[in-house]
C-alpha cells in the first residue's frame, strides 16, 4: 500500500523514533558537550559539541526533543528558542575558526514561537545562522532525522550536503497550519501534505537534498553504523572541494532554476 503524504507526517512525529541525542551518543561515543550562546542562556532544544570521527575532529549540533515528558519539557518538544540558534552559531564559529567539519541532526516542528523569543529575537537568530552558514569555510552535513519545519530547521540546514531519513518531512509549515491558512479547517491536513510536497523522496525530486537513508533497522547497532560509514565516506569527499563555501552557496542558488527555465 502506497505511503501518502500525511503518514509520513505520523511516522516523523512518532516519540519512538531516535532523536538526535541518540545518533549523537551512537556514532561519537567520545562527544564532548558544550553550553550555552554566551549572551543569555543555554536553550536544552540544541545541543552541541565536539567529537572524532575515524580520528577526525569534528563538531556536532542537534535539536533534541526529549524522549519522557519531563525530558520533552525541558527540551521544550525540540522547539529552540534564540539563544539556542545563537548557541549553535557559536558553535559553528568554533568549528570554523579550528577547521572542523560540521554536522547537525534536525528534529523540529519549527523555532519557538512565544513572545520570550519574538522579544529576544528570534528571527534575527535564525536569518544569522543562514548568513553565516553560507559562508563557513569548513563542510556542512545536514541530516534531516524526523521533522524539518520551517525556518526552524533551515537555520542548521545551509549544508554542502543533506540529508533525510526515508519518512522525514521538511516543509515551509506543517499540514495543519497550512490547512487552517488555506481552507480555514484543519482537518484538511491530508490535502495539505500532499500540496506542500513534504516528503524526502519530493525534496530528493527537487534537488533539495542529495540523499535518503533507508530506515530498515531505524535505531538499531547495525544502522548508526552504516551511517557512521556513509557520514565517513562524504567527509572523505568534501575534503577534496577546494571551496566549501562557494560549493554551498551554488548548491542553493540553483534552487529553482529548472523549473524557471519551464516558465520562461
Amino acid at each position: 500500500m502506497k505511503t501518502i503524504a500525511l503518514d509520513h507526517v505520523k511516522i516523523a512525529r512518532d516519540s519512538k523514533r531516535p532523536t538526535s541525542l541518540d545518533y549523537i551518543h551512537a556514532i561519537f561515543p567520545d562527544f564532548f558537550e558544550l553550553h550555552g550562546d554566551r549572551l543569555y542562556a543555554d536553550d536544552a532544544a540544541i545541543v552541541g559539541g565536539v567529537a572524532t570521527l575515524a580520528g577526525q575532529p569534528v563538531t556536532i549540533i542537534g535539536i533534541e526533543k526529549g524522549k519522557s515528558i519531563k525530558e520533552r519539557n525541558r527540551r521544550n518538544f525540540g522547539a529552540p528558542h534564540p539563544e539556542g540558534y545563537r548557541k549553535a552559531l557559536r558553535l559553528m564559529r568554533q568549528a570554523d575558526k579550528f577547521h572542523r567539519p560540521i554536522i547537525t541532526f534536525i528534529d523540529t516542528s519549527g523555532a519557538y514561537c512565544g513572545i520570550g523569543a519574538e522579544e529576544r529575537g528570534q528571527g534575527e537568530a535564525i536569518a544569522q545562522n543562514l548568513v553565516e552558514m553560507m559562508g563557513l569555510s569548513v563542510p556542512i552535513i545536514a541530516i534531516l532525522i524526523g521533522e524539518g519545519g520551517s525556518g526552524g530547521a533551515l537555520a542548521l540546514g545551509v549544508a554542502n550536503r543533506v540529508w533525510m531519513l526515508e519518512h522525514a518531512i521538511y516543509s515551509v509549515i506543517s499540514p495543519e497550519g497550512c490547512a487552517s491558512i488555506l481552507w480555514k479547517d484543519a482537518a484538511k491536513a491530508n490535502v495539505a501534505a500532499d500540496s506542500l510536497k513534504l516528503t524526502a523522496a519530493d525534496a530528493l525530486s527537487h534537488g533539495f537534498i542529495d540523499k535518503i537513508i533507508p530506515e530498515k533497522d531505524l535505531g538499531s547497532r547495525v544502522f548508526y553504523k552504516d551511517l557512521e560509514k556513509l557520514l565517513r565516506q562524504e567527509l572523505v569527499q568534501l575534503a577534496a572541494v577546494d571551496d566549501p563555501a562557494a560549493a554551498r552557496y551554488a548548491r542553493f542558488r540553483a534552487f529553482g532554476r529548472d523549473a524557471i527555465k519551464e516558465q520562461v
